[in-house]
């Protein structure tokens, strides 16, 4: 076993006996590395920095009994450094990172997690990212998810790139679709929802979104994916203009409100939904098309969590 107190001291090989011929990689490290965290082990394994003979292994592999693992220097936290955000919310957005490269993470935010920390929160996805890239100091929220709201959520690790983005996000350079489960039968014709969107603050200091002719103008393209009947409809939905609440407000506006919506649902609806498992807001940002500054373009989509499936297949019973 590796000692991690001595593991900054430099590579360590290893050589598998027969007792650990069939073990997967990561977990045969978690063994051998007592006191790393599961964050850092699968870190050095996407990274390519844990070598099998060699070459470049994924996390699935297997080991075989002979063969010779490379693993890097690792530098753990030292004594007198402040505490770290809670191993479990750092693990499941290391395991939600879903596209990294030298400028850009791309992550799969999960329902119920904010992206930054404030309004008595002490930390959200961009603290614990910071964390888990101490190496990376320019790291930035490029938009913003709500907290309730799942899926693509883009993180800058330069800032040319957040630059890039920031530009591309205020002209129609970057395409953002949305999936939405709503209450009753959404009319195939209806394909949109302009409503100029006003944002108010009431006395208990939450923000609540209206249509009001004094607001600012917001578009939605909305298209119809699935029906329950006349209970309710899976939707996509493109914010074409960028407001906050934006498709929520539109989709009560167009008498669908959104499953799960505690602040512009509908009581009823949501505790049918709940009542089948479904204990979140169904708003999930699945789809994400992004202009790279070198030319071309980034294409990604992002699966909905376990409990949004599991209801919409209990609808379908």
């Amino acid at each position: 076993m590796i000692n991690p107190s001595h593991a900054n001291s430099g590579v360590q090989l290893l050589e598998i006996g027969p007792e650990a011929a069939g073990q997967r990689i990561d977990n045969f490290l978690r063994t051998q590395l007592k006191g790393v965290p599961k964050t850092l082990i699968y870190r050095i394994l996407r990274k390519g920095e844990v070598r099998v003979n060699k070459g470049r292994i994924k996390p699935e592999y297997k080991l075989q009994a002979g063969d010779l693992v490379r693993v890097p220097p690792l530098r753990l936290a030292e004594r007198d450094e402040p505490a770290p955000l809670a191993q479990g919310l750092l693990e499941r957005l290391e395991a939600a990172i879903v596209h990294e490269d030298k400028a850009l993470i791309l992550l799969n935010k999960p329902a119920g997690i904010a992206v930054h920390g404030g309004s008595g929160l002490s930390h959200g996805v961009i603290e614990a990212l910071r964390q888990l890239r101490p190496e990376a100091k320019d790291l930035e929220l490029v938009h913003r998810l709500d907290r309730d709201t799942s899926g693509l959520l883009m993180i800058a690790k330069k800032r040319s790139m957040l630059r890039h983005l920031h530009e591309a996000l205020r002209g129609d350079g970057v395409d953002k679709r949305y999936l939405a489960l709503v209450r009753g039968f959404w009319p195939a014709a209806r394909k949109q929802v302009s409503a100029p969107l006003q944002k108010n603050t009431l006395r208990s200091g939450e923000r609540m979104v209206e249509v009001d002719e004094e607001g600012r103008e917001a578009l939605t393209l909305f298209r119809v994916l699935r029906r329950f009947g006349d209970f309710a409809t899976l939707v996509e939905a493109k914010p074409v203009t960028g407001r906050t609440h934006q498709i929520r407000v539109h989709a009560r506006h167009a008498g669908h409100p959104i499953a799960g919506d505690a602040k512009y649902g509908d009581e009823e609806f949501t505790r049918e939904i709940r009542a089948l498992g479904g204990k979140r807001l169904f708003l999930h940002a699945y789809s994400l098309v992004v202009p790279l500054p070198e030319g071309g373009e980034l294409r990604l989509e992002a699966p909905v969590d376990e409990m949004w499936a599991q209801t919409l297949e209990r609808l379908s019973d």
